[in-house]
């Protein structure tokens, strides 16, 4: 009997997107890769599940599948387009395009009071809108667009610069800033109320210049191949063992180990699991954990809704009179949040319905709540989505076959993301450098965003530490 496998060239800890990502670049090059995950199945906060369907007798007549985190892809980009993040990408991990069977938004919009601000994947029409909408911010958001055009995103060097005091400086109503902030910051931002500029500019190129699209049969269509590459490239992974501590010798990585017991060696360490999760793995905790954090409640329905109820893809909404992204004194804010038709896209893969909606969370509340109060409380988010569904989709009387709710606690058991952190700590690391040598932070507090951004940052990694070269 072969004796398993103890020394590599790179663990990967974390088979999240830029887990994933990291660990299939190295092992293009021949290096010994091991790629730890504590759970059965990849993809972190990226990722899916399934659950039984049943008849009105209570017979079971198949399973339900369900994206964990995805929304939509951002970064869209046609087959054959030049210098776009998503086709880079693609190239580097030598997937095909069309495997993605990729399918554009038909248009998202921010809800924001009384206003309606839609999008496409076309920034003309977005400033278009602009003009008709905040007729006096036409002008300077156009100016805008080429201040994001122009401003370079690429720097690993990382020094927060407020977005909102930007914004100002430029002359823009508090009330544009806001509504303009609302889709970017639910996407990507960890930090209250605002976000760095930097990222601030990767989120708006992302989403209002490069825009939304979804893959047909949503993340495993991506996941299932990234999959196979692992297997193509001889990378040992290792689902359902958790990592207990990085090893060092004089500051510098010689290896992990797991939880029970066995001890691997290595030359260098990816860590994918959040910038004070891997400290925690040092035996030390010096990085501030974030505040956001969200629950989402899935709604399925007998068939889908009809595009003449509402069209749109995601609505970005805010019923407060500011814009409140922070974490709430109560245990959900229900004033504002993300509301997801997933049925609008071109193709989708089954009959029934789905609406995912999503609301800013506070971790301490949901994670103190007795388990009667914790049901309690998934009760009152439900019939406030549905709530929410009236209100977007009036004269919608479909009727509600399942529900499904995740918590803070829920990301928390999955991911291991302390405070049910979604977009994890304020502090990024655009390096990826950490005091220990050879010990390099990979995904969102790298800084990159998104599922492409995910997978972005675990190349670049790999390209700089592991194979001494750039994307």
């Amino acid at each position: 009997m072969t004796e398993p496998q103890t020394e590599y060239d790179a663990i990967v800890i974390g088979a999240g997107m830029s887990g994933l990502a990291c660990a299939i670049r190295l092992g293009m090059f021949d290096k010994k890769v091991a790629l730890i995950e504590k759970h059965s199945v990849p993809g972190g906060l990226n990722s899916y599940f399934q659950r039984v369907k049943k008849d009105k007798e209570g017979n079971r007549v198949g399973i339900r599948k369900f994206d964990v985190g995805l929304h939509a892809l951002t970064n869209f980009a046609k087959k054959g387009e030049k210098n776009k993040p998503l086709l880079k990408i693609l190239k580097q991990l030598r997937l095909r395009y069309d495997s993605l069977e990729i399918q554009e938004q038909s248009y998202s919009q921010v809800l924001f009071n009384e206003k309606v601000l839609k999008f496409t994947n076309d920034i003309e029409f977005l400033v278009a809108q602009v003009k008709e909408v905040f007729s006096e911010e036409g002008e300077r958001f156009e100016k805008l667009v080429k201040f994001v055009e122009e401003f370079d995103d690429t720097s690993l060097e990382f020094e927060f610069t407020s977005t909102k005091n930007e914004l100002k400086k430029q002359g823009f109503s508090n009330e544009f800033i806001e509504c303009l902030l609302c889709p970017l910051l639910f996407y990507g931002s960890s930090w209250e109320n605002d976000i760095d500029l930097q990222q601030f500019v990767i989120l708006f190129k992302s989403i209002f210049m490069e825009g939304f699209a979804r893959p047909y049969g949503g993340v495993r269509t991506l996941i299932n191949p990234l999959v196979e590459k692992l297997k193509d490239n001889n990378v040992d992974v290792r689902f359902k063992t958790a990592v207990k501590k990085i090893i060092k010798e004089n500051n510098k990585v010689s290896g992990v180990e797991l939880e029970d017991g066995t001890v691997l060696k290595t030359n260098q360490v990816y860590s994918s699991v959040g910038l004070p999760e891997t400290e925690s793995l040092l035996m030390k905790e010096k990085s501030k954990v974030g505040n956001l954090t969200f629950v989402e409640c899935l709604y399925v329905f007998e068939k889908k809704i009809d595009r003449e109820v509402n069209d749109s893809t995601i609505s970005f909404f805010n019923y407060a009179d500011r814009f409140n992204y922070e974490c709430p004194k109560t245990p959900t804010d229900f004033r504002s949040g993300v509301f997801c038709i997933p049925d609008n896209y071109e193709k989708v893969e089954s009959e029934e319905g789905m609406i995912r909606i999503t609301f800013i969370a506070n971790y301490d509340h949901w994670n103190k709540f007795s388990e009667k109060e914790y049901l309690a409380e998934k009760e009152k988010v439900k019939e406030q989505g549905l709530k929410l569904i009236k209100k977007l989709c009036p004269q919608d009387n479909r009727e509600l076959l399942y529900t499904d709710i995740f918590t803070p606690k829920t990301i928390t058991k999955f991911t291991s993301h302390k405070g049910g952190t979604v977009y994890g700590s304020p502090l990024k690391k655009r390096d990826g450098l950490t005091e220990t040598k050879d010990l390099y932070v990979i995904g969102t507090d790298q800084g990159y965003l998104g599922i492409v951004g995910s997978l972005l940052s675990g190349i670049t990694m790999a390209n700089i530490y592991g194979l001494k070269g750039g994307l």
